[in-house]
């Protein structure tokens, strides 16, 4: 059980426009703004994007604030949309408390990222979106060419 209600930071089919939205958030929302994470690189999926934490990258989104009434359906719904078992060990996503950035503002916000093997996957053979944007990666592939290689990850 979560202790911590937070709002989530979207980035792909949860986003305003996107085939998840309406099923998921609508009616269920208090503020949907604009918002970024900084220290992760985006990486294309089979119809979702994933997001791979590293240094350099910057991940673009919506900070999406639930109503206090919908909460707790929603982050069930939201875990079981994105394969996440709080401690599983088959996850494709983790649930994670990071900072992002909306204006200005930081503001504190669960963000579900590759889990440790998708995300070794994805760095390895995985395919990277150019400004990491998943709304409008199409476009930017096109004007951008191939996006850069993130920075191989740091071993202790």
């Amino acid at each position: 059980m979560v202790s911590v209600t937070l709002p989530f930071f979207v980035y792909g089919t949860l986003r305003p426009g996107g085939p998840n939205h309406d099923l998921f958030l609508r009616g269920r929302t208090l503020t949907e703004e604009p918002a970024a994470l900084g220290g992760a690189w985006l990486y294309d999926g089979p119809g979702y994007p994933y997001v791979v934490e590293a240094p350099g990258g910057r991940v673009h989104g919506e900070l999406i604030t639930p109503r206090p009434d919908a909460y707790p359906d929603l982050l069930r719904a939201l875990d079981r949309l994105e394969d996440y078992t709080p401690g599983g060990s088959r996850n494709l996503y983790e649930r994670v408390e990071r900072e992002v950035t909306t204006g200005s503002r930081p503001v504190r916000a669960w963000v579900y990222v590759a889990a440790p093997a998708v995300a070794a996957r994805l760095r390895a053979h995985g395919r990277l979106i150019a400004g990491g944007d998943w709304a409008v990666r199409l476009c930017r592939t096109a004007i951008a060419g191939p996006p850069p290689s993130p920075p191989a990850p740091r071993t202790p």
